[in-house]
């Protein structure tokens, strides 16, 4: 069974960051370089938050937002969920729909080394699952059938 850091090798890429005193433009910018949909806020060697898209669906709707001007520290969520490396796709899933998260950081030794989404684990699972139906189609295939035979008592 594959773990966050199996995933996070395949997925390859470094942790991605921008500093608490980002502006929300700048961290758009990164994250559209980038193809992501959420940036993790690190000030020195600390991640001290995670900005996503959904955080910017919600500043839009303020009065005088001004992605040039407002700080990331000052819209980025703060209560940042960790895994361990070691834990199973199975776990995370858990760990996703029972809090409703999207982003989940890895832990490895006390140090984050890396970002999985929500649909990071899904695609894990699919083709974990769709390999073990693959394997026991193998073995349960209309041959094993036809090759089987009662054996007639005398």
């Amino acid at each position: 069974m594959k773990t966050a850091e199996d995933l996070l090798n395949e997925k390859g890429g470094q942790v991605i960051s921008v500093a608490p005193d980002s502006t929300v433009y700048d961290a758009l910018s990164v994250m559209c370089d980038n193809n992501i949909g959420s940036i993790l806020v690190k000030d020195g060697e600390n991640m001290v938050g995670i900005w996503t898209e959904r955080d910017l669906i919600k500043l839009t709707l303020e009065k005088n937002f001004n992605p040039k001007t407002a700080k990331i520290s000052e819209c980025m969520s703060v209560n940042l969920v960790k895994a361990p490396h070691d834990c199973s796709i199975y776990k995370m899933m858990d760990v996703f729909l029972g809090k409703r998260l999207r982003h989940l950081l890895i832990e490895k030794e006390g140090v984050f080394i890396g970002l999985l989404s929500i649909g990071d684990v899904v695609k894990a699972n699919l083709v974990e699952k769709t390999q073990e139906l693959e394997n026991l189609n193998k073995i349960v295939s209309f041959e094993y059938y036809s090759n089987w035979q009662w054996k007639k008592k005398k």
